[in-house]
Order: structure tokens, then C-alpha cells, then sequence
């Protein structure tokens, strides 16, 4: 079903939308490198999902193998005590030597085959929490971006110090501008949220969910800078 799950393709064209609406409206500011930026990591991580997503052949060749062996010691086992065909009170101490070897090939195969299997998950868990860690960059990246952008210098009467920090913005482009950071924090989040469609380790998935919170966070102050400028432009007009 097309609406059940996020789409790699679908948050990169949006992403290619967002930069371009950036680069139209603030062709001179570093927010749209940044989101350019961000649109090279979404494609980054499209390819190395499909990469993740790959079972590892060679080691699941390996499991097979330590599998193979356990089955086949079990069947050794098993031909041995039928072609002796020994009395149990002669050869009680050669049937517990058979079945001391037989229990020690099951353990062995049995571990290096949950060995072999932990392995693979450690290094999909180690290659997606390095992608993770990105996006959880970014998007403080992007929360430096609106950090000065303060709505309260648009105010009448409002009276600057040597150390403020001074933009050119009318309160329709400030608006735009923090909108676009809103959305670039969405749009990581969603980002994030690809590796955990098809992964079930908890791991994973709670990383995935600290950076939803984080941007989700993030985005939250955004929105109260907009609303301030929304509620003082209904202010001025009246």
C-alpha cells in the first residue's frame, strides 16, 4: 500500500522542493547551502538503506555452515549407535562418550551460529546509529540557523544594544525564513524515520525516536517565534 510507509523518493523531491523555494527567496543566505546539504545526506541515506536492508551473504553462508555442522554431527551420532549396535551394559561408556561428542558439536554450532547472526545485527545497528548521529547534528545545525532570528526587533520601540544581533528582514521573510526551518527539522525527522520501517531492533529504534523528539522539539520553539510575529502584526493593524 503506497500510504502505509514513508518514501525515500518522495521526502527527496520534497527536499529538492524546499531548496529551491530557499534558494528563490534567500538566494544570499547560508540557509539554503544548509539544506542543500541536507538534501545530499537524504540521498546518502537512500542508498545505504537499500545497503542496510542487504543480508549479509558471507555470513549467512557462515550460519549455514555452523548449522550444517551441528546436523551433521547429530546424524554421525545417530549412524554410529545404530551400526554398533552395542549392548547398553558393555558399552555404556562408548554410548556416553557418543553422546558427550554429539552435545558438544550442537553447542558449538549453535554458538557460532548466534555469534554469526549478532554479528551482522551489530554492524547494521553500528552503520545506521553513524547515520543517525548525522541527522541529529543536522538538526541542531539548523536550530543555530533560527537561534538569532529574534521576532521581538520588529517591535515598535525597539531598542537595540552593541552586541545585538542585527537582521534585514521584513516580518513576512522572518516568518518564511523560520517556516523553512521548520520544515527542514520535519523533514530530518522523516529521514530518521526510513531505518526504522523495516528494522526491529530497539536499539534503533530508540535512537530514531530521540531524534523525532528532538526536532519535533526544536521545531516547537520555531513556532512560537511565528506565532509572537503573527499575534503583534494583528496587533499593529488594529
Amino acid at each position: 500500500m503506497p500510504y502505509r510507509s514513508l518514501n525515500a523518493d518522495r521526502i527527496e523531491a520534497t527536499l529538492e522542493t524546499l531548496h529551491q523555494r530557499i534558494q528563490e527567496r534567500f538566494p544570499n543566505r547560508g540557509l539554503a547551502n544548509l539544506c542543500k546539504q541536507l538534501l545530499e545526506i537524504a540521498r546518502e541515506d537512500k542508498r545505504k538503506l537499500s545497503y542496510v536492508a542487504r543480508p549479509n551473504i558471507w555470513l549467512r553462508i557462515g550460519v549455514g555452515v555452523a548449522i550444517a555442522l551441528g546436523a551433521l554431527g547429530l546424524l554421525a551420532f545417530a549412524f554410529g549407535m545404530t551400526i554398533m549396535g552395542l549392548e547398553f551394559g558393555r558399552e555404556v561408556s562408548n554410548v556416553l562418550q557418543g553422546v558427550d561428542a554429539a552435545v558438544n558439536t550442537i553447542a558449538l554450532s549453535g554458538a557460532a551460529s548466534w555469534f554469526l547472526l549478532n554479528l551482522e545485527s551489530r554492524w547494521r545497528r553500528r552503520a545506521v546509529l553513524n547515520d543517525l548521529h548525522e541527522l541529529r547534528s543536522i538538526a541542531h545545525v539548523v536550530d543555530m540557523h533560527q537561534l538569532t532570528k529574534d521576532p521581538t526587533q520588529l517591535w515598535k520601540g525597539y531598542s537595540s544594544t552593541a552586541s545585538s544581533q542585527v537582521h534585514d528582514m521584513t516580518e513576512f521573510e522572518l516568518i518564511r525564513y523560520l517556516d523553512y526551518c521548520s520544515e527542514m527539522l520535519s523533514l530530518t525527522g522523516k529521514l530518521a524515520a526510513l531505518y526504522m520501517q523495516d528494522m526491529r531492533d530497539p536499539v534503533i529504534i530508540e535512537a530514531v525516536n530521540e531524534i523525532e523528539d528532538l526536532t519535533t522539539s526544536l521545531s516547537r520553539k520555531i513556532w512560537q517565534k511565528i506565532m509572537i510575529l503573527q499575534q503583534s502584526s494583528r496587533g499593529w493593524g488594529q
